[in-house]
């Protein structure tokens, strides 16, 4: 009688296959057993058919645009112009880059907390700056307002990571040979044209990939939202992933949480994929 045996390669991968499988493959078709069967556990696509009809989903996918959007275009000024200042330096481009990515480095539930008590209206360090030279203070509410609250949880994130972005496109600038820019000098090319013609058709690599990293980060956002604000006031930063959250764990409403969850992976996806193109095509 023949004994079957296990290879040997297979042993060594079994225990991550076994990880894998337990938190990765078992959650996602567990999930999706979820998101299409109702309360008896019949078939229905009713979870998908309600974010139709559903304003606050609405509202708070068109927040978390709004958020992806604006964030990620100052993060990557931000990054790229810190990032061209940094690598024309002749010294200190090592303490530079080390400074600059303190603030990457602290947890984001940390950091959240300390901006909560720096935006306080009362006895916040913004205000009380503010209030030193002169500013009246009475209607800068930062998170508690309705008007300020988004662009407040902005800055946050782009004071958090947009060392981030800094890191990524100043490894792009030092991977760029000097020959075709020392010749472009030479031919008379101003520093803009040679930035424009040279520096930044080469840097288009690693600007996809810094560009989709924080996309697919900011669009799933929920740590900094839920320290600071948690959705408000009122659902003024209400995100999609903080939506899911609520519904999951405040509503025990998990089909609908994980029909959310599927649709926002599929638009991350879209975005994704829709970015990679119009980069290529550029």
């Amino acid at each position: 009688m023949k004994t079957h045996r296990i290879p040997q390669g297979l042993k060594w991968v079994l225990p991550a296959l076994t990880v894998l499988l337990a938190l990765s493959i078992y959650p996602l078709i567990y999930s999706i057993k979820v998101s299409l069967t109702d309360a008896n556990g019949s078939f229905t696509l009713a979870h998908f058919l309600r974010l139709f009809g559903d304003h606050i989903f609405a509202a708070a996918a068109m927040q978390t645009i709004v958020l992806t959007l604006v964030a990620l275009a100052i993060e990557f000024v931000s990054g790229l112009t810190l990032a061209l200042l940094i690598d024309s330096l002749a010294r200190a481009r090592g303490l530079f880059r080390a400074g600059f990515l303190i603030p990457m480095m602290m947890p984001p539930v940390v950091a959240a907390v300390a901006w909560r008590l720096i935006y306080n209206p009362q006895f916040g360090l913004l205000n009380g700056m503010l209030r030193q030279i002169g500013v009246n203070t009475e209607r800068l509410t930062w998170t508690n307002g309705e008007s300020s609250a988004l662009f407040s949880v902005i800055m946050v994130d782009v004071w958090e990571w947009t060392p981030f972005l800094f890191l990524l496109l100043s490894a792009g600038l030092q991977a760029i040979p000097p020959d075709p820019i020392e010749a472009a000098r030479i031919d008379g090319a101003s520093a803009f044209q040679i930035f424009r013609d040279i520096t930044l058709p080469l840097l288009k690599p690693v600007i996809v990939l810094a560009l989709l990293l924080r996309a697919m980060d900011l669009v799933r956002i929920f740590d900094q939202i839920f320290i600071l604000t948690q959705g408000g006031p009122g659902t003024a930063t209400e995100t999609v992933s903080l939506y899911i959250y609520r519904t999951a764990f405040r509503f025990t409403n998990f089909g609908y949480a994980a029909a959310m969850s599927f649709v926002l992976l599929a638009a991350t996806m879209l975005f994704s994929r829709t970015l990679m193109r119009f980069m290529r095509a550029r």
